[in-house]
């Protein structure tokens, strides 16, 4: 297990990232989601509430320049589950669900982003929360090595996860042209510390230059009681 602030602080542009996992007192399940930017367009972002989850919103709409991959919502919830994703595929899930697919057949249906040359990752995360039963699960869909013609889909899940950890995924692997996808199963990380320091130690964690939101929720797992934060750099 590394230690999750430590491992945000390594990477000066990890892009769009979800961290899942259970506070060390084992009472709440954990998420988060952060977006960065580089480009003034993807940095002109915040994140809003949107009934029970949040998406994305231009700051100032007269710089919006392309809307396609950055305005979306990353959060939606549909009875005991909450869905949070890098896109659009937040409402593949949602509906899937609602048709009685599994997440696997619903994003079977979907591939990484068509921004030619990084061919960005889709991740996403799920968790399940009923009757203090908590389990999750991760994917990440990527193109094979960079090439748009072939699509790898990878689903992790997670059954009681141990109190105090948690698992990282985000979107590149490290700076570049192209930016380099995220590889490996998803990172074992530490979960530390009440909500409001948890959302305060990632947020100080991300990258200044380049952070631009981060979302996080508690659920308790007993009651099901939700807590929320946002964080916006632009405000």
């Amino acid at each position: 297990m590394i230690k999750l602030t430590e491992e945000l602080k390594a990477s000066r542009y990890p892009g769009r990232g979800i961290v899942l996992g259970r506070t060390a007192d084992g009472l709440h399940a954990v998420i988060a989601y952060f977006i960065m930017g580089r480009s003034e367009n993807s940095r002109n972002r915040i994140f809003v509430e949107d009934g029970t989850g949040i998406r994305t919103q231009a700051f100032d709409p007269a710089k919006m320049k392309d809307p396609s991959l950055i305005i979306y919502a990353p959060v939606r919830t549909i009875g005991n589950y909450t869905v949070v994703t890098n896109g659009d595929q937040t409402d593949t899930i949602v509906s899937g669900l609602d048709a009685q697919m599994t997440w696997y057949e619903a994003l079977s249906t979907r591939e990484f982003e068509p921004d030619d040359p990084n061919f960005t990752p889709r991740i996403s995360g799920l968790v399940h929360v009923t009757e203090g039963h908590y389990d999750y699960q991760l994917s990440i869909l990527k193109s094979h090595g960079g090439d748009p013609s072939s699509c790898e889909r990878f689903f992790y899940s997670y059954s009681n996860p141990k109190a105090g950890e948690g698992h990282l995924i985000h979107t590149y692997a490290a700076e570049g042209d192209p930016l380099p996808s995220f590889t490996g199963e998803p990172k074992l990380v530490s979960v530390e510390g009440d909500q409001d320091a948890f959302t305060e130690a990632v947020w100080t964690a991300l990258n200044e230059e380049n952070k631009v939101s981060l979302f996080t929720r508690f659920i308790n797992l007993e009651t099901g009681e939700t807590g929320s934060r946002i964080v916006n750099k632009n405000s």
